[in-house]
């Protein structure tokens, strides 16, 4: 690969954010500096990492990243569920994040197996 951009888990992680930015964008003004810059922070945490991984040029360093992309990736699932169990979200609009969030999930740890 030549770019960060041909990793099609960064490319669905890129979408996740626009769809966290876009349901984020109704929350409670009160959550502007909680749980919605959390979430967005956290989210925009997964394409960041496997892009800085991938440019340090080892396996070593991208499985690392790769690995720092999974936790944010987990962040993400707890946020988006305290955000229903509080009300903010209703389980409905939590099914397809969450299932975007574990497609994510499988593909980075798929890509981890493959460096190792």
């Amino acid at each position: 690969m030549k770019s960060f951009r041909e990793i099609k888990v960064w490319q669905k992680s890129m979408d996740l954010v626009t769809d966290i930015y876009k349901i984020t964008s109704s929350f409670p003004p009160e959550e502007r500096f909680g749980l919605t810059n959390q979430i967005r922070r956290a989210s925009v945490s997964i394409p960041s990492n496997i892009a800085e991984g991938f440019g340090r040029k080892s396996d070593g360093d991208f499985t690392r990243f790769l690995s720092i992309a999974l936790g944010s990736n987990y962040e993400v699932q707890t946020q988006i569920e305290i955000s229903c169990n509080i009300g903010i979200l209703d389980k409905k609009e939590i099914s397809g994040l969450l299932s975007e969030l574990v497609e994510i999930e499988k593909m980075l740890k798929s890509l981890k197996s493959k460096l190792k």
